[in-house]
């Protein structure tokens, strides 16, 4: 009989230093790739800072600076360190979920309470300035100069040829000023200019949009291009008064005084110019929603159907994807591989490509689907073919990857449970209804809550397939198999290209509350699972 030696730990009579654990003990090995990592990280950090910082200084974002600065020196005092070993982990993982998951959201949360979107993105001063020279007209008598297109660091510039004292002026949105040193062509325009590159007209007439767009303030009015070799200088119909806080036309002495409230200057009908402020409006893009009959009208219809679409999305996807995984589970079925391999040819191609393909086999007159039935259904064109349509697109689309996950959960239940169930004299069905799907339930839960999630959002499925519709003939708003983020892009006027930002944030924070409800309760139910089935 042989006797099993007797092992002491750290704090035992026979530990060497009871002081420390065995693992505190040794010394610590650094190795080559160790060293390469670290340096590549506080390279990245390094590079990241130097790059951030110039912009937030020059559009004094302190807080934003402060926190790129407290990051840096967090992250390089952890890798320079021997410390903190779990941070060095940690740390890199925290800040892309802060970047990529927590600022946006906060982002979205922010823009909800604005009226931020087109004609209201800036300062109220920006207003003024481009209400101001928006209204530039050429009159008699205006100066005209020689006109020549040229970039200073990158950006678009003006350079003005006085035609009589063949005086240069470089013009820009902040304004004019002198230019020293100029070749001058014979006929009047600048050939090269220090500081300057000067465009040829190819070049030129390819930003023939921002020239046309470009306003140089001037005290009298604003200088404007007239094509790409002359420009006048104009007067302004429309001028800022500071004693009322008002802008007023000289022509026709209409006047439009400044709304605090609303970011615009109105006039006595209520009616406010197209530029304006970006305010903070409170709740207003959230009662919207419930108090603008456009709005409320259909936005209960449309979320049901969301609802109906992503479960009916998930459910069918899921069963399918099941059903095949259970089949080609079975030991008795021969070339797995081959069927496997086909089945998830469908996931393995592009989505867009398979949405547009979908879309010309519903079509009415030359559509494969109509042709195989012997029909002239209009898929798209109704409403319940075309939520049908979508559901089947959705179908083929996705049970692939509900077949992949599927496959790979039964794998990890143990046989013995299913022969135990199958020994106490339980049916193949009752077998897999009572041990087998719960089971399932339990590993694919998350999987399903994601998918649910996925689909509650499927922008690119509606936008390429039926674009929202059929719509009604007396409302080109909400179609009938508009989600509520196809919605929200219609109504938010991103289709018209007039973006409402801050609407869009609002019915955004809408949705975002919606599944992340869902999710909390099918948690809390898959926990419930977990419990009963550990």
């Amino acid at each position: 009989m042989t006797t099993q030696p007797s092992v002491t730990g750290s704090g035992s009579s026979g530990s060497p230093d009871p002081g420390l654990s065995p693992r505190s003990s040794q010394p610590r090995v650094i190795t080559t790739g160790f060293l390469v990592g670290r340096v590549v990280v506080l390279g990245i950090v390094a590079a990241l800072a130097l790059y951030a910082v110039p912009p937030l200084i020059e559009s004094e974002s302190w807080l934003a600076l402060g926190v790129v600065g407290v990051a840096t020196l967090i992250v390089t005092y952890a890798y320079l360190s021997t410390r903190h070993v779990p941070a060095k982990y940690l740390i890199p993982g925290t800040i892309f979920l802060i970047a990529f998951q927590i600022l946006p959201v906060l982002l979205t949360v922010s823009t909800a309470f604005t009226n931020f979107g087109d004609g209201h993105r800036g300062s109220k001063e920006d207003a003024i300035t481009a209400i101001q020279t928006g209204s530039v007209t050429q009159v008699a008598g205006s100066p005209e100069y020689n006109l020549t297109i040229a970039l200073r660091d990158g950006k678009l510039v003006f350079l003005l040829v006085n035609p009589t004292t063949k005086s240069v002026q470089a013009g820009t949105a902040d304004g004019l000023s002198e230019v020293t040193g100029a070749e001058l062509g014979i006929t009047g325009k600048v050939l090269a200019a220090p500081g300057f590159e000067v465009l040829n007209g190819a070049t030129a007439a390819e930003r023939g949009k921002e020239i046309s767009d470009l306003v140089v303030p001037t005290e009298g009015g604003a200088i404007k291009a007239n094509g790409l070799s002359r420009a006048f200088e104009g007067k302004t119909s429309k001028r800022y008064r500071a004693d009322c806080d008002c802008v007023t036309d000289a022509e026709t002495g209409q006047k439009w005084v400044a709304d605090a409230d609303i970011g615009s200057f109105v006039d006595d009908n209520g009616q406010a110019l197209a530029q304006g402020w970006q305010v903070n409006i409170g709740l207003a893009n959230f009662t919207r929603v419930f108090t603008n009959n456009t709005i409320s009208a259909h936005f209960l219809a449309v979320f049901v159907w969301n609802v109906v679409f992503a479960l009916a999305s998930v459910l069918t996807t899921f069963v399918l994807g099941m059903i095949v995984a259970l089949a080609l589970h079975s030991p008795r079925v021969r070339g797995k591989k081959t069927y496997r391999t086909f089945l998830v040819l469908p996931y393995a191609m592009p989505a867009f490509a398979m949405l547009l393909v979908w879309r010309d086999m519903f079509n009415t007159d030359f559509g494969l689907i109509n042709r195989l039935l012997g029909t002239d259904i209009d898929w798209i064109g109704q409403p319940n073919t075309a939520r049908f349509a979508l559901i089947l697109m959705n179908l083929w689309l996705g049970f692939p990857y509900m077949f992949l996950v599927t496959t790979g959960a039964l794998q990890a239940i143990p046989k013995e449970l299913v022969e135990a169930s199958t020994v106490d004299g339980a049916s193949p069905w009752q077998g897999f209804r009572r041990v087998t799907l719960p089971l399932l339930l339990v590993a694919l839960t998350p999987l399903l809550i994601s998918s649910f999630a996925f689909n509650f959002n499927n922008f690119n499925a509606i936008r390429l397939v039926t674009n929202g519709g059929p719509y009604a003939i007396d409302n080109a708003s909400v179609g009938a198999t508009d989600l509520l983020i196809s919605y929200t892009y219609r109504v938010a006027g991103f289709d018209t290209g007039t973006a409402d930002f801050g609407f869009a944030a609002a019915i955004s924070v809408f949705i975002f509350a919606i599944v992340a409800t869902i999710s909390v309760v099918a948690f809390r139910r898959t926990r419930a699972q977990e419990e009963v089935y550990s």
